[in-house]
């Protein structure tokens, strides 16, 4: 039954927004989409992971008491999955009763300094979700973040990149920013940017500037 369920990922014949129905309406699958996740074949490993996502997001205690397998997947040697897990494991932070995400704080923002744009953006666009969880980490959370300025280009992370990444990390900044106790210093980051090249960017910090200021 495992194979054939989520064989019909890879002929199409089930789509990922089913498999998600299907596990809600039926909890006991849930290991099986957990299994999934080390399948060979790119169509199972990806759309459970997917499924996993979506399902930490509306259902977090139900994913919870498999924290730790999400830990585990950070490490993961698929560029993609680790994409995902970062996603999940900011959606478990909400119900976090055991601070788990505490332990693995350092962990999971030493990816800021990864060569990959797309890794760095979603530790950066997670943090949001992440501060609101647990506001007694906003100020690490902050530290962070302000380092992006500073990050390492890369084949796979320009100049432009930065920018796109710094442009995520203000909309990071306005979902905590009531939270942050040295408002100056996130300020003043949001008003450098001000002087890029990238419209978008200047654009968000003047949004920015205008709600906080």
């Amino acid at each position: 039954m495992i194979n054939d369920l989520l064989s019909k990922l890879v002929d199409k014949s089930l789509t990922r927004e089913e498999l998600l129905q299907i596990v809600k309406q039926d909890p006991d699958l849930l290991p099986v989409v957990l299994n999934g996740i080390s399948s060979s074949k790119a169509a199972i490993r990806y759309g459970c992971a997917k499924v996993l996502m979506d399902l930490s997001n509306e259902r977090p205690e139900q994913l919870y008491p498999h924290m730790d397998f999400f830990v585990k997947l950070l490490d993961s040697r698929y560029r993609i999955l680790t994409w995902n897990v970062m996603a999940i494991i900011a959606n478990l932070t909400e119900v976090d009763t055991e601070n788990v995400f505490d332990s693995i704080f350092d962990k999971y923002y030493r990816f800021i300094d990864d060569d990959y744009m797309v890794t760095v953006a979603n530790v950066v666009g997670n943090s949001g979700k992440i501060a609101l969880a647990k506001p007694y980490l906003v100020q690490k959370i902050t530290r962070e973040l302000l380092r992006v300025e500073k990050i390492h280009t890369s084949p796979h992370l320009t100049e432009e990149c930065k920018m796109v990444i710094a442009e995520k990390a203000i909309k990071s900044f306005d979902t905590f920013f009531h939270l942050v106790q040295d408002k100056n210093l996130v300020l003043s980051f949001v008003r450098r940017q001000l002087a890029s090249t990238r419209k978008t960017l200047r654009t968000e910090a003047e949004h920015f500037l205008k709600k906080w200021r």
